[in-house]
């Protein structure tokens, strides 16, 4: 998690007194308003605290606080990539795991493939498209997370949370695994988060008019299709030179970039995750009269930045860095793609984990019942899943070339000669 807080408020209580509010910002979102007693308070907890259940509560109790949004039952919409949504029954107080495994229960995923799926805050641009704020963190509370913004253009949607694709398999075993993962790769493919070639869009144009859902995922991961899983809204680098434009996306274990150099020569390629020493988001704010701190009821812009350092060659480490409002979340992507080759290098599993109180459970009224298969009813108020035949032909990632070749950019470039900090290829 990346806390700061960069603005504070003059605030009155309920019997007129004022008191100074610390505007908590939690992966670069305003995250909740609290009191300097309460900072006291949990400063002073046990050390141990930043990796407790206790601290996840404590920032879910405030955020809550601050919304002023009392405990009751509520219909929340989950949206999938497929068009559909799924409304279910939960608290307001409800946390991102208990509304998760209330979405899996109403579409009949097995509880094991639970783990290989997330909730995300995504916004709906008027161009149609959609840019991905955050993945919701066990810290806050997904109703309150998106009430909170007061817009309309912001949903949550149910999809996979891992980067490897060798876990496929696991999901494909299953009907509404399978099902899930085919929605989203189709819908993938027309946004142009994966792309494809001539020759692979006759393939998947013909097996998706057989309805081989299985397949066409076996296709794309058989050509190696470049997936962008999600491509960040444009922004800018300092690499291969200073001032690129560039369009980011995260997938296979790497950042994969598509630049634009001052000249408007077009390059491709990809930093891998195992060949990155470290990274680091930092922040700044506008400097106004001398100082950086705005006025108490203003609000800071902040200007957010991610760099890592990179083996370009076997001697050769570079720093390279990303400036985009979406920093953090690219961090964020980096950080899991770690966690998840640790996991896999140490033999153990993403498969959900049992939770000490129990599966989540609901009373009668409220428990979840089948759904119907799930590409064969999308919600009449949003346009359907068009056919990959009529959708294909236009996959291409907006002022990009129509090659996907890999030799745009030298290997010096873009990949280091071997692996760094020892979770290389030869471990996976």
């Amino acid at each position: 998690m990346h806390f700061s807080i960069p603005e504070t408020e003059v605030r009155s209580d309920e019997n007129g007194s004022t008191y100074v509010a610390y505007n908590i910002h939690v992966n670069g979102v305003l995250h909740c308003r609290v009191r300097y007693s309460q900072l006291l308070g949990l400063h002073e907890q046990d050390p141990i605290l930043g990796s407790s259940e206790m601290f996840n509560s404590f920032l879910r109790k405030a955020q809550q606080e601050t919304q002023q949004i009392p405990t009751e039952e509520v219909q929340l919409e989950i949206y999938l990539f497929s068009g559909q949504k799924v409304k279910v029954n939960i608290l307001t107080s409800d946390q991102t795991e208990d509304v998760l495994e209330a979405v899996a229960s109403k579409l009949d995923l097995p509880d094991e493939l639970v783990g290989y799926f997330s909730l995300f805050l995504v916004q709906e641009r008027g161009d149609g498209g959609c840019t991905y704020v955050r993945k919701l963190q066990e810290f806050e509370l997904p109703y309150v997370s998106i009430t909170s913004l007061h817009s309309p253009n912001y949903r949550i949607v149910l999809r996979k949370s891992y980067w490897d694709t060798a876990y496929d398999s696991d999901v494909m075993d299953d009907r509404v695994g399978l099902n899930l993962l085919y929605a989203q790769t189709v819908s993938d493919i027309e946004r142009g988060w994966i792309l494809v070639n001539k020759e692979q869009h006759r393939q998947l144009k013909s097996l998706q008019e057989k309805g081989s859902k299985k397949e066409v995922r076996l296709t794309i991961l058989r050509h190696e299709c470049i997936m962008l899983k999600p491509p960040f809204d444009p922004c800018i680098t300092d690499f291969p030179e200073k001032g690129c434009h560039v369009i980011v996306g995260a997938g296979n274990n790497e950042l994969n970039f598509h630049v634009k150099l001052p000249s408007d020569q077009m390059k491709e390629g990809s930093f891998k995750v195992t060949r990155m020493r470290c990274w680091r988001v930092t922040s700044s704010v506008p400097v106004a009269n001398g100082t950086a701190n705005p006025s108490s009821s203003s609000k800071c812009d902040v200007k957010l930045e991610l760099a890592f350092e990179y083996l370009m060659s076997k001697d050769r480490l570079q720093w390279v860095t990303i400036t985009s409002p979406q920093a953090i979340m690219m961090s964020i992507c980096l950080q899991s793609m770690v966690d998840e080759l640790m996991v896999k290098k140490s033999g153990g599993s993403i498969k959900k984990k049992k939770r000490l109180n129990g599966s989540f459970q609901r009373s009668d009224s409220q428990q979840a019942v089948k759904s119907p298969p799930l590409l064969d009813s999308p919600d009449p108020s949003r346009e359907q899943v068009v056919k990959l035949s009529t959708k294909l032909s236009s996959v291409s990632l907006r002022g990009l070339s129509s090659s996907n070749s890999a030799s745009d950019i030298s290997g010096n470039d873009f990949h280091g000669n071997y692996a760094f900090e020892g979770i290389g290829d030869d471990d996976l």
